[in-house]
């Protein structure tokens, strides 16, 4: 969403917007000169947005539909598009490549984009996240250039857009909430790949099975396996170096400054694109080695010789898992202590027996209450559920009134802080306890 406000305010429009509560990113938009305001009160909408005539509302899935605002604008018969419904109409001119996937789309997305703009291509980029390169979630190039764009499969988002590049990083359960069933996941990303455009490509990780319609060419990708692949995979300090291999190609010693398996495996599909779009091969081995990362995507806050703080935005037990065994590849003699706020109800209930198993690869567990976001809460659905079926050696229950304590009361050696609410919250708070030794 934010991505889309800077879009809107680069290209001259006035733009104000609510959020249920005030982060850095809000913060940031406001001081760009966009109007927000933190309470679902009809009388907060900014007076230049009375005339409906002159103004368009777009709408987030995350948005519930009992909000008042919403409410009101519905009522009076504004124009209200979906965020991903106001995507595919500013991309639709441009060579649009869409970055699918339950699990990666933020990382590989901004992957991609930062690789084709800093080859010298004109491209604009809509990311889920904060690229660290660029401090910005949205690149805006040329009208008739080529589109980055992140394709939510939440609320079947993505089926706005018709793509000419697609590529699928990983089609595992989630948003059941919205899905019900895996298969009607499943379906939903059958009917987007069938939307790719004619001599269109499809980029997809090995091992997922979907169907792959005539006018479209497939390649596969992954670590060791697929048509495309990573070999050489190594642990660094503080980075991960890997050979890229095709039937055609090898681009050798590649070095990945953003840590972790699952971050090589997206940097292989990046890179793909940019083949594809005929990138010369030293300047995609630039790319991938001039990336500084995501916000909260495997995001090293604080690094010393006594401590490492580390940062990441999974919430799904596959993205958990992925993250922690890198950890443990980069520092596997060091204490793992991990920090972990659950997101959803119905996510946690869903997953619980797969929460437990990947959150027992911490040697130490603070596990944080639910955080709820759209959701009501669900009768028997707490942390607790999780918390008896993990295997960690040590485990805690916690929640946001006493987290400072046991971090301060804690010796770190290796700490992750993991989750999708609004943990991203404590992170300036934890790296001053961590940087300056107050810990016991």
């Amino acid at each position: 969403m934010s991505a889309l406000a800077r879009w809107f305010i680069a290209n001259g429009f006035y733009v104000g917007g609510y959020d249920k509560t005030s982060s850095p990113l809000t913060e940031a938009l406001e001081a760009e000169g966009m109007n927000i305001h933190y309470d679902d009160k009809v009388g907060r909408i900014p007076t230049q947005f009375y005339n409906k005539e002159e103004t368009l509302v777009v709408l987030t899935p995350a948005i519930p539909q009992n909000n008042i605002e919403l409410i009101h604008f519905r009522g009076e018969e504004f124009t209200i598009l979906k965020r991903s419904q106001v995507l595919g109409l500013l991309t639709a001119g441009m060579t649009t490549v869409a970055i699918s996937g339950t699990h990666g789309k933020t990382t590989t997305s901004s992957m991609t984009a930062h690789i084709l703009k800093h080859s010298g291509l004109e491209i604009s980029a809509f990311l889920g996240g904060i690229t660290s390169n660029y401090n910005s979630n949205l690149l805006i190039g040329d009208k008739d250039g080529i589109a980055v764009v992140e394709a939510d499969e939440y609320d079947r988002s993505f089926l706005t857009l018709y793509p000419n590049i697609t590529v699928v990083t990983s089609t595992d359960a989630d948003h059941l909430d919205i899905y019900g069933e895996h298969s009607a996941l499943l379906d939903s990303f059958n009917e987007f790949v069938g939307q790719i455009k004619q001599g269109g490509k499809l980029i997809i990780r090995k091992g997922l099975s979907l169907n792959v319609p005539d006018h479209v060419s497939k390649v596969t990708y992954g670590i060791g396996d697929g048509e495309i692949f990573a070999m050489n995979v190594k642990a660094g300090d503080a980075c991960f170096t890997f050979d890229y291999v095709s039937s055609h190609l090898i681009i050798r010693d590649i070095t990945l400054n953003m840590p972790g398996f699952h971050n090589v495996e997206n940097a292989i599909a990046a890179m793909t694109v940019a083949k594809h779009l005929r990138v010369p091969v030293e300047k995609i081995k630039a790319g991938v080695e001039s990336f500084k990362g995501v916000k909260r995507r495997f995001e090293f806050i604080y690094k010393s010789e006594k401590t490492v703080y580390i940062d990441d935005y999974a919430h799904h037990p596959t993205e958990i898992e992925a993250c922690l065994r890198s950890v443990k590849a980069l520092y596997p003699n060091k204490k793992l202590s991990v920090i972990f706020q659950p997101h959803l109800f119905s996510r946690t209930r869903d997953f619980a027996e797969g929460f437990s198993q990947s959150l027992s690869l911490a040697d130490q567990l603070f596990l944080m209450d639910i955080y709820p976001a759209r959701e009501l809460p669900i009768p028997g659905v707490t942390s607790e559920m999780l918390f008896e079926n993990i295997t960690s050696p040590e485990k805690y229950l916690c929640n946001k009134e006493n987290l400072m304590d046991y971090v301060k009361n804690n010796e770190f050696e290796v700490l992750v802080t993991i989750g999708a609410g609004d943990i991203d919250r404590f992170v300036p708070l934890i790296k001053e306890v961590v940087s300056s030794e107050l810990s016991v």
